[in-house]
């Protein structure tokens, strides 16, 4: 039989991946890929002097690599792939250390390393495979789940070390994380007062992160409208051009767009959003295809919330698959509101990327990757 053969073989033999993931998925990609062609006009014409078409085909590049990894990780049995788990993590783990020393500087922070000319986040990178070895660990201690020593104490590790060292420089990426994991935990029977320990330490551990970092600590006392921590300018926070200044304009994009929008390509706001095809796209959106368009977006990642949780999940064929669907589809999701949240003002400025739909490589691999796991573990759930 010859490789071709082989490979069609394997491929029509498995059972069918969840099409509404699928369809989602492709949906939220092409939203993205029409959307970040308007919102980088500003940015290519002005800024850097191209035209946009480069940043498109880069964009475009992108997205079809995100697509194929989605796809042919669907293909791999998520058993497989969980074997690797802890040799990943201890890879990300080292390259979230590296990134501290010889990491280049993006939006303010050293968060990324640079390989070959090729930028890329650790932090994308070290999520999924924490999911990954934290959903391996639940599995192999469920006899003894409730004890501290042998159950709680090494997931307490591994997720100390990894959500703390992407906290150091993204602490918004690294609550969600945390978020993720402890769902995960909880559905795996962990005892509630040991998780409600680790979400307190987190919270503890944030508090200290913005102590610390007067830039971050600023947001969140502009989200706030009161001054709460002792190391920022209150009068810089307050100001219209200062620390509110991105949450007014994402908001003026929302009030521009009204029900219906503005019309595709004629955003005004894209020319003052400091990010507006990444960390703001869901504003151009708004601003351009209204609170309708918008609402359909959120729809999307209500329908992954849905499939993932109440299909996925709960017809897994083992534990591995059902706490995977629970870990990853919590990460998808919850990327998607709070991106949504951030700029609708409904929380403090993050620049966490829409999933799918924001401009990026890593962020775009990273949920490929989940979206591929997601779909592999449908292929084998239990009907």
């Amino acid at each position: 039989m010859s490789v071709v053969q082989s490979l069609k073989h394997t491929i029509t033999d498995r059972a069918p991946a969840d099409k509404y993931v699928v369809w989602v998925v492709l949906g939220l990609a092409a939203a993205g890929v029409v959307a970040v062609y308007s919102a980088v006009t500003y940015l290519a014409e002005v800024r850097v002097g191209t035209e946009p078409v480069h940043f498109l085909v880069n964009h475009l590049v992108r997205v079809g690599i995100a697509l194929g990894v989605m796809w042919g990780v669907s293909l791999i049995d998520y058993r497989t792939l969980a074997r690797y788990s802890q040799i990943a993590l201890l890879g990300a783990l080292v390259l979230l250390v590296a990134v501290k020393i010889v990491g280049f500087f993006s939006p303010g922070t050293d968060r990324w390393l640079q390989i070959a000319g090729v930028g890329f986040q650790p932090s994308e990178l070290a999520r999924v495979a924490l999911v990954f070895y934290v959903a391996i660990l639940l599995v192999k201690k469920q006899e003894y789940v409730k004890s501290f020593s042998r159950t709680f104490l090494p997931i307490l590790v591994w997720v100390f070390l990894t959500v703390g060292l992407i906290g150091l420089d993204d602490l918004s990426t690294a609550l969600v994380l945390l978020g993720a994991v402890l769902l995960m935990s909880l559905v795996g029977r962990v005892s509630v007062v040991q998780l409600f320990g680790l979400g307190a330490l987190g919270v503890v551990m944030a508090f200290g992160v913005l102590s610390t970092s007067p830039d971050r600590a600023a947001r969140v006392e502009a989200y706030l409208g009161m001054d709460v921590f002792a190391n920022t300018n209150p009068e810089q926070v307050m100001d219209a051009k200062g620390e509110q200044y991105q949450s007014r304009q994402a908001r003026m994009a929302f009030a521009a767009g009204g029900l219906t929008g503005v019309g595709p390509g004629k955003s005004v706001q894209r020319d003052f959003l400091p990010a507006p095809y990444n960390d703001f796209i869901f504003a151009i959106i708004a601003e351009e295809y209204g609170i309708l368009g918008a609402l359909v977006l959120l729809f999307g990642f209500c329908v992954l919330l849905f499939r993932g949780y109440l299909r996925i999940a709960r017809d897994a064929p083992d534990p591995l698959g059902l706490f995977l669907a629970v870990g990853f589809t919590t990460l998808i999701v919850t990327y998607g509101f709070v991106h949504a949240g951030v700029a609708c003002g409904l929380l403090p400025v993050t620049g966490l990327p829409m999933p799918f739909v924001s401009y990026g490589g890593t962020s775009l691999l990273a949920n490929g990757i989940m979206a591929g796991v997601l779909l592999n573990i449908s292929r084998h759930a239990e009907t």
